[in-house]
């Protein structure tokens, strides 16, 4: 099977390089260089308009956003056990917890990141400090959540929702509160960072934070 991984370092392509390096599906990783615009040129807005990362090709298939990905890979590879059964009340669960990541953490992350983009240059300071308030509540709920039924969001099964959740987990890193100082979260980033695949990730896009 053809696969290929276009993303960057620390950016949303990481959970997927991820997932590939934990599942074992052999691809082809295109690093792009955001300082050169890369993600902008002519030859990568054909394959993804937006001009974001990640972008996953299987067979010619195009696939965009982090979160869909990692459902359509755990699905894909359903002997590794990370998505729980269609149907079933883990299902639900898990995507509930997929989507929280996607609606309720990363539009927070992105405002942080990137606070001219919602309401100009003007209000950065206050867009940062309402960005910074939705992630400490968002933390503290999920936080709240594994304490009392953890150690992973859908119990003692780890599923691609933890997958998503640590790599958001690692944005937080360099935050006035990273999400690490809540006690349940800083557990299971602790056993999701011990998982060999981590440290295969780390290896391969030369990263050193956060370990």
């Amino acid at each position: 099977m053809s696969v290929t991984l276009y993303g960057s370092k620390s950016t949303a392509s990481l959970v997927v390089h991820w997932l590939l390096i934990e599942l074992g599906v052999a691809h082809e990783l295109r690093m792009l260089d955001f300082d050169l615009r890369e993600h902008k040129s002519a030859e990568y807005l054909a394959l993804n308009p937006q001009g974001r990362v990640p972008t996953l090709v299987i067979e010619g298939q195009v696939l965009t956003e982090s979160a869909a990905i990692a459902l359509h890979l755990a699905d894909l590879h359903p002997e590794a056990g990370l998505a729980p059964a269609p149907g079933t009340p883990e299902r639900a669960a898990y995507y509930r917890w997929m989507f929280f990541c996607a609606y309720t953490l990363m539009p927070a992350y992105r405002r942080w990141f990137y606070p001219q983009e919602p309401a100009g240059e003007g209000q950065i300071a206050q867009v940062q400090a309402r960005a910074l308030a939705e992630l400490e509540a968002a933390w503290q709920q999920v936080d709240g959540h594994l304490a009392a039924n953890g150690p992973y969001l859908l119990g003692e099964t780890r599923s691609a929702a933890d997958f998503v959740l640590t790599m958001l987990m690692r944005w937080s890193r360099n935050l006035p509160r990273p999400s690490d100082s809540w006690p349940a979260l800083a557990t299971h980033a602790k056993r999701m960072k011990a998982l060999p695949s981590f440290a295969e990730l780390y290896r391969r896009e030369g990263l050193t934070d956060w370990t």
